[in-house]
């Protein structure tokens, strides 16, 4: 029962995420609540998004939202964010990553009500080098925890006036390559959990070929509401686990 259920949460987790960037507010939360240590969570994570990030990605170039062109200049920034990201996560005690679990999920709920740029719909967008920094910055977030990531990449690439289709590829691609670097941390620290993680990565490729293929015929305003309603009901009841001593 519990791998079917980690299944569902994977599924919900990327088709939320793909659509709207905050899926994983959902997800984390959830596995928490199922019983996994955190540091086996994020490494569950990781490993599921590089699947499904990667998937979809590849669904987009396939649609020609992007060229490869476009991308190969993003590689060492979450390749690099990424590894930092999982280092700095493996270096801290299961306590202190569930408290700070507790902020970084308030803090990405918080984000998710700032509200986005408004999407160039023109053809001549290029990747602007300023915003490299913030890529890596992100990157670091999202190897080291995650939740909230895609919607701080989203901004990011909105910003720069890229379409919203656009936004979205770039996202799933460095979020391919930053969780990959991140998983490779975990992994080595020994905080991979395999029949967890293949179920959960089963549901997110699943939640990930719906997304992209719903991507222009569905609106996100609908999926954000249900995001944000159940979020706040998952950090609220992690936080009661902490204080109760229950995590």
């Amino acid at each position: 029962m519990t791998l079917i259920l980690i299944i569902i949460i994977g599924f919900c987790t990327t088709f939320i995420g793909t659509l709207t960037g905050g899926g994983g507010l959902i997800g984390m939360p959830s596995m928490l609540l199922v019983g996994l240590p955190i540091h086996s969570v994020i490494a569950t994570a990781k490993f599921s998004n590089v699947f499904s990030s990667f998937s979809s990605f590849y669904v987009l170039l396939k649609q020609r939202e992007l060229t490869m062109k476009e991308v190969r200049k993003l590689i060492p920034v979450p390749l690099i964010g990424g590894i930092s990201g999982g280092l700095l996560a493996n270096s801290f005690s299961d306590t202190t990553m569930n408290l700070i679990a507790v902020f970084l999920l308030s803090f990405a709920f918080i984000l998710n009500f700032v509200k986005k740029p408004s999407a160039s719909e023109g053809s001549h967008w290029k990747l602007n080098k300023k915003i490299f920094p913030a890529l890596y910055g992100i990157s670091v977030y999202d190897g080291m925890f995650g939740p909230g990531q895609g919607t701080l990449l989203m901004y990011t690439f909105l910003h720069t006036g890229a379409s919203y289709v656009k936004a979205l590829a770039l996202t799933r691609f460095q979020t391919f390559i930053s969780c990959f670097a991140a998983f490779t941390s975990y992994f080595f620290a020994g905080h991979f959990m395999w029949e967890q993680a293949l179920c959960y990565t089963a549901g997110g490729i699943l939640g990930a070929q719906l997304a992209v293929r719903l991507a222009k015929r569905i609106s996100p305003a609908y999926l954000k509401m249900l995001l944000h309603a159940v979020t706040l009901l998952l950090i609220l009841q992690i936080l009661y686990r902490l204080i109760s001593g229950q995590i």
